[in-house]
C-alpha cells in the first residue's frame, strides 16, 4: 500500500518529452497465452487539483508514474521466464492483461469487472451455481494498496478468483471469510508493527507519540500499534492522524500544527510515523518550518525510501530517522530487462510485429497506458532498484507454482487435459510453498508470507542524500547492532523517552492519571517483592518464604526452634543441672537421716516421696503428676499444722488421717485425680507439631500447639487448689519460743510458687513466640527450685551445719506432742521435783 506514494516521488514533475520517438510499451502490456494473468499497476497518478467527481464517466490520470511501470514490468519478466521454463508448466504458456489503477477505485473497478467478464466477451452473467464459469483470467496480480484491495477483493472473492497483491499490508485483508481468495507476497502490517515495539522496548522507549494517515493504511496501523504497546507496556502519549494531500483544505495545516503542539507538550522523544509518504512528507514539512525539536521518528516503510521525503530540503534537520524495510531476493537482471524493453519499444520494425495479441478494450477502458509510450531510461532509472519489485516477481511465480500443482504437471509435461478453472486453484494455493529466486515463501492460512525485515538508519554524508545503513534485523525477534546507530543528540547520546524514571529493583509503580508509564515507585517492604519489571503491586511472598525491604524475589524459610547451642537453651540446661543436683542431693541426705527428729518433723518418709515427686517435676514431660504428688506431701503437713493451731482439741483424733497408711491413701488419690486429668486433656486436645510460618519474619517456627489453654488450666487447678490449701493453713501460724516452725516453709513455699505461676501468664502472653516454650520450662523449673530452696534446702542447712539443732526438744511442739501429753510431761516432773 505504502508503493502509492512512493510512486507519487517517482512522478511528480515527470513529463516526457515531445521530440522524443513515440514508443510502443503500451502495446507490450498485453500477451495472449493458455492461462492469462490480470494485472493492476498505477501506471498513471491522479492531479490533486482535479475537480471532485460528479458522474460516472472515465477518469484521466495526467501524472506518470514510473514505478507502476516497472512493477508490471517485473511481472511481465517473470511470465517470460515461466514460459522460457522447461521446469515450470512445460507445455503450457502464459498470457497477461496489465491495467492502470490510478490509485483510485473508480478506476480500479473497471479492469476489475473486465477480468471478470466472461472469457471473449464483456458480460459479466449472472448465475446461482459458478462453478463452470470462465472468467478472462485465472488469477489477479495486485493491486498495490490496501484500499484498492479492500474493494477488489471482495469483488474476486465472491467468484473465488486468485488475487495475489504485491503492495497491500492491512491486517484485515487477512480475514479468510470476508477474503477467501486473497494472497500477498508481502507479510501483515502487524508484523512491521510488532518489529517497531520490539524496537522501542529495546531501548525502553515506553512513551512515545504515534501518527498516522487518515486512510486505511495510517488508521489500520495506529490501531494495531496501539494495542500491541499496551501489551508491552509502552504508553502513547498522543495519537494523531495527518490529512492526505488530496483531500488537503486550508484547515490541513492547522491539523498538522494541533498535532506538532500536542506532541510537543507531551515531552516525548520518539514518534512512530505510520502513513503514507504524501502525508508524512506534509509533517516534516511543517515540522522543518517550525524549527520543531529533532526527535526520534520511526518510519513505517511506506515512506522510509519515499523520494518525497528524502528529496525535501531540510530533512536532515528533523533528528533520527530508523524504519523496517523488507527483504527481498535481488533481481540483477532487471535492470538489463527494463533497458531491452526500451530499446525494443524504440524499434519501429519490432513495434510492428506486435499487432494485436488480445482484443483491445480501448473503448470500454481506454489506453491502457499512454504516458508509457512518452518516457526514456532517464525517467525510470530511480524505481530499478526498488524492493518491492521482488513481490511482483514472487506473486506471479505463486499463481505458475499454484497452476503446476493444479495442472499436475511433471518434467516432460502437463498431462491433464482438463482446464483449470479460478475457484479450483485457489484451494491449491492454500499453505502453497514455492520458490522465488534465493528464497521459498509459504503462504500461512491467511494468505500471508513470512519475510524478514532489516531495520534501516538514515546517516547523511554532508548535504547528500541519506544512506539507507543497515543496523538490525527482525526475524521475529530483533536483533540490533546499537554501536552502528548515529544518534541526532549531542555526544551521540542514546535519546531517553519515559514519562518516569525507572523503578529500582524492588520497587512497583503507583500510576499516575491514565497512562501506565506515568508513575511514582513504591519500595517493597519485607514479606513482599516485585515480581515482575512492570508491576503495579508487590507480591506477597508465599507461607513458606521470606523477603526483606526492597526484594526482586523470596527465599526459603529456614525451620526455627530451641536448638541446643542457643543461649536460653543452655541457661535453661545449667538451672536444670542445678535443681536436679540440689534435689538428688537434698533426697540423699533427708533418706540419710529420714531417722532423725527434723526430718520426723518434716514428713517422714512422705518428706523423701515428696523431694522424689520435686526431682521428677524437672525431668518428666507431663511435670503436672509428680508437682501433685510434691504438693500432696506438703498439704498433708499444713493439714496438721492448721490443725494443731485451730483445732487444738480435735488434733489428735484426725492425726491417724493425715499420717501412716491414711495419709499415704489421701496421697494416691490426689495423684488419680490429676492423673484423670492429665488423661483426659492427652485424649480431648493431644499436643501437636507445627510450623508456624507467620509469627516470625525470616524463619518458620516449629512448635508445640497448645490446642485448649482451658484444659491447660484446669489440669494446673488441683496443684493450684493445694497451694492455696496449703497457703491458708500456715500463714498465720505463729511459731513457739525455742522450737522450729514448720509452717514458716510451707508459706513461703507456696508464696514461691504462686509468684512464679502469676508471674508466668503475663510473661507469656509478651514474650515472643519463639521464647514462650524456654519460658514455660523456666517456670517449671523455677517453681520446683522455689519449693526446694525455701522448704527443704533449709532443713539440709540445719541436717549439714545446725546439727546441734537437730534434737527432739527443738523440732517437739504440739505438733508432734498434743495436750495430753504436755499434760502428762507437767506430772511428771512434778513428781521427780518433789522425789528430789
Amino acid at each position: 500500500m505504502w508503493a502509492f506514494l512512493h510512486c507519487l516521488g517517482l512522478s511528480l514533475g515527470l513529463a516526457y518529452c515531445p521530440a522524443q520517438a513515440k514508443l510502443c510499451i503500451s502495446r507490450q502490456l498485453r500477451l495472449n497465452g493458455d492461462y492469462i494473468l490480470g494485472g493492476l499497476f498505477p501506471f498513471g497518478v491522479r492531479d490533486e487539483d482535479a475537480p471532485q467527481q460528479s458522474r460516472p464517466e472515465g477518469m484521466l490520470c495526467t501524472q506518470f508514474s514510473a514505478i507502476g511501470l516497472l512493477w508490471a514490468l517485473a511481472m511481465k519478466m517473470a511470465i517470460e521466464e515461466i514460459n522460457n521454463s522447461s521446469a515450470l508448466l512445460p507445455g503450457v504458456s502464459l498470457g497477461y492483461d496489465l491495467y492502470d489503477t490510478c490509485s483510485l477505485p473508480m478506476v480500479t473497478m473497471k479492469p476489475s469487472l473486465l477480468f471478470m467478464s466472461q472469457s471473449k466477451s464483456r458480460d459479466i452473467g449472472a448465475y446461482c451455481n459458478y462453478t463452470q464459469y470462465w472468467p478472462r483470467v485465472v488469477a489477479v496480480i495486485g493491486p498495490h494498496t490496501s484500499e484498492l484491495a479492500l474493494i477488489t477483493g471482495k469483488l474476486f472473492g465472491f467468484f473465488l478468483m486468485p488475487q495475489v497483491s504485491y503492495g497491500a499490508s492491512t491486517d484485515r485483508l487477512s480475514n479468510r471469510e470476508m477474503f477467501p481468495s486473497f494472497f500477498r507476497t508481502i507479510p501483515s502490517d502487524r508484523v512491521q508493527l510488532e518489529a517497531i515495539v520490539d524496537l522501542l522496548s529495546l531501548f525502553d522507549w515506553n512513551w512515545v507519540a504515534a501518527v498516522g494517515s487518515d486512510d486505511e493504511y495510517g488508521r489500520q496501523g495506529l490501531s494495531i500499534f496501539s494495542s500491541l504497546a499496551n501489551n508491552r507496556s509502552i504508553c502513547v502519549a498522543h495519537e494523531g492522524i495527518l490529512p492526505l494531500p488530496k483531500a488537503q483544505d486550508p484547515q490541513d495545516l492547522g491539523k498538522v500544527g494541533n498535532i506538532l503542539q500536542q506532541i510537543n507538550q507531551s515531552a516525548v522523544q520518539v514518534v512512530v510515523l505510520f502513513s503514507t509518504a504524501a502525508a508524512a512528507r506534509t509533517l516534516f514539512q511543517y515540522c522543518i518550518q517550525t524549527r520543531v525539536t529533532p526527535k526520534v521518528w520511526v518510519a513505517s516503510e511506506a515512506w522510509l525510501v519515499s523520494e518525497l521525503v528524502v528529496k525535501l530540503p531540510g530533512i536532515q534537520r528533523v533528528g533520527t530517522i530508523l524504519g523496517f524495510l523488507l527483504q527481498g531476493s535481488p533481481l540483477p537482471e532487471f535492470s538489463d530487462y527494463v533497458a531491452r524493453c526500451l530499446s525494443q519499444a524504440a524499434n519501429q520494425t519490432f513495434c510492428d510485429s506486435l499487432g494485436e495479441t488480445l482484443p483491445s478494450e480501448e473503448d470500454v477502458i481506454g489506453p491502457q497506458c499512454p504516458q508509457c509510450d512518452h518516457i526514456s531510461h532517464e525517467n525510470i532509472s530511480a524505481g530499478l532498484q526498488h524492493h518491492q519489485t521482488f513481490a511482483v516477481y514472487a506473486a506471479v511465480y505463486s499463481v505458475a507454482h499454484a497452476l503446476h500443482r493444479s495442472l499436475g504437471c511433471n518434467a516432460s509435461g502437463c498431462p491433464s487435459r482438463n482446464a483449470t478453472r479460478p475457484w479450483e486453484l485457489v484451494s491449491k494455493m492454500y499453505n502453497l510453498r514455492f520458490p522465488a529466486r534465493s528464497l521459498t515463501l509459504q503462504f500461512d492460512d491467511s494468505g500471508n508470507v513470512d519475510m524478514n525485515y532489516d531495520l534501516k538508519l538514515w546517516v547523511w554524508h554532508r548535504d547528500e542524500e541519506p544512506e539507507l545503513l543497515t543496523v538490525g534485523t527482525f526475524q521475529g525477534s530483533l536483533e540490533l547492532n546499537r554501536s552502528q546507530i548515529h544518534w541526532h543528540s549531542q555526544g551521540n547520546k542514546e535519546p531517553v523517552s519515559r514519562c518516569s524514571r525507572e523503578c529500582e529493583e524492588g520497587q512497583v509503580r503507583r500510576v499516575k492519571g491514565f497512562h501506565s508509564c506515568c508513575y511514582d515507585c513504591l519500595s517493597c517492604k519485607a514479606g513482599t517483592y516485585r515480581k515482575n519489571r512492570d508491576d503495579l503491586t508487590c507480591s506477597r511472598c508465599p507461607e513458606h518464604q521470606w523477603s526483606p525491604d526492597l526484594s526482586t524475589q523470596c527465599f526459603p524459610r529456614p525451620l526455627r526452634f530451641l536448638a541446643w547451642g542457643e543461649p536460653v537453651v543452655v541457661a535453661l540446661l545449667l538451672l536444670l543441672l542445678l535443681e536436679t543436683g540440689l534435689s538428688l542431693a537434698a533426697l540423699g541426705l533427708f533418706c540419710h537421716s529420714r531417722g532423725s527428729p527434723l526430718v520426723q518433723a518434716s514428713g517422714g518418709s512422705l518428706s523423701c516421696f515428696g523431694l522424689g515427686c520435686l526431682l521428677l517435676v524437672c525431668l518428666s514431660p507431663l511435670f503436672h503428676l509428680p508437682l501433685t504428688g510434691c504438693l500432696g506431701t506438703l498439704f498433708l503437713r499444713a493439714a496438721e499444722v492448721f490443725l494443731a493451731s485451730e483445732f487444738p482439741g480435735r488434733a489428735g483424733r484426725l492425726r491417724s488421717w493425715l499420717r501412716g497408711p491414711r495419709a499415704w491413701l489421701l496421697l494416691v488419690l490426689l495423684l488419680l485425680a490429676e492423673g484423670a486429668l492429665c488423661a483426659w486433656y492427652l485424649a480431648a486436645f493431644p499436643q501437636r507439631m507445627v510450623t508456624d510460618w507467620q509469627v516470625l519474619p525470616r524463619e518458620a517456627l516449629v512448635h508445640c500447639q497448645v490446642r485448649s489453654w482451658f484444659s491447660f488450666g484446669v489440669m494446673h487447678g488441683v496443684n493450684a487448689a493445694l497451694a492455696f490449701l496449703c497457703f491458708l493453713g500456715t500463714f498465720m501460724v505463729q511459731s513457739q519460743a525455742g522450737r522450729y516452725n514448720l509452717a514458716r516453709g510451707i508459706t513461703f513455699a507456696m508464696l514461691a510458687y504462686f509468684i512464679i505461676w502469676i508471674s508466668f501468664i503475663p510473661l507469656l502472653a509478651n514474650v515472643p513466640k519463639v521464647y514462650q516454650p524456654a519460658m514455660q520450662m523456666a517456670a517449671i523449673l523455677l517453681c520446683a527450685l522455689g519449693i526446694l530452696t525455701t522448704f527443704y534446702l533449709p532443713k539440709c542447712y540445719l541436717l549439714l551445719w545446725q546439727q546441734h539443732l537437730n534434737t527432739q526438744e527443738f523440732f517437739q511442739s504440739f505438733l508432734e506432742l498434743g495436750p495430753w501429753d504436755r499434760g502428762k510431761e507437767g506430772e511428771g516432773k512434778a513428781t521427780r521435783d518433789r522425789s528430789q
